[in-house]
């Protein structure tokens, strides 16, 4: 039921983005709403995080339709530099690109908190995670030279935790 609200209202952002003849845009969807979407777990959320792509103020009007919703910057957010490269199209969007971040980089986003919510995500996810690709995207995001040092640091500090808990 909440996937498919969900997915209404990204249709309306469709709907308002051709109303406003705004041009086409890409979203990446992150976190528990990726989770969601791609159906890796079976966990509800109602808030909806994407990757700030540097969009324009006229996209607010657009934006606003998701609520409870964070942009969040790519400099302080735990992400492989090719993350879009494993990111899939939701294609049931013609005007707007919705993109939802591949299981393994949603997993590998979690690290940093590793919050009671994250860890009930990460039973689900890493079963059907390729470990190989998990160890690639750990050693792009240490390798980042962008990341906030102080996110990359939190981000170490709780790797060893999560190597030791799911055997990557």
């Amino acid at each position: 039921m909440i996937r498919d609200n969900l997915i209404e209202v990204l249709h309306e952002m469709e709907e308002v983005t051709k109303l406003f003849k705004l041009e086409p845009f890409d979203i990446y969807i992150i976190g528990g709403s990726a989770c969601m979407l791609g159906e890796y777990t079976t966990r509800a959320t109602l808030d909806v995080d994407f990757v700030d792509l540097g969009y324009p103020a006229k996209y607010g009007k657009v934006f606003v339709l998701l609520r409870d919703y964070d942009m969040l910057e790519y400099e302080s957010t735990i992400l492989s530099p090719a993350y879009k490269e494993r990111a899939a199209k939701l294609k049931e969007f013609k005007y707007i690109n919705v993109y939802i971040l591949s299981k393994e980089d949603v997993a590998i986003s979690k690290i940093i908190r590793l919050a009671p919510k994250d860890l009930e995500d990460l039973e689900q996810i890493i079963p059907n995670c390729n470990k190989e690709i998990l160890n690639n995207i750990i050693n792009e995001v240490i390798n980042r030279e962008d990341l906030f040092e102080s996110k990359k640091s939190e981000f170490i500090k709780k790797l060893e935790i999560f190597r030791e808990k799911y055997n990557v």
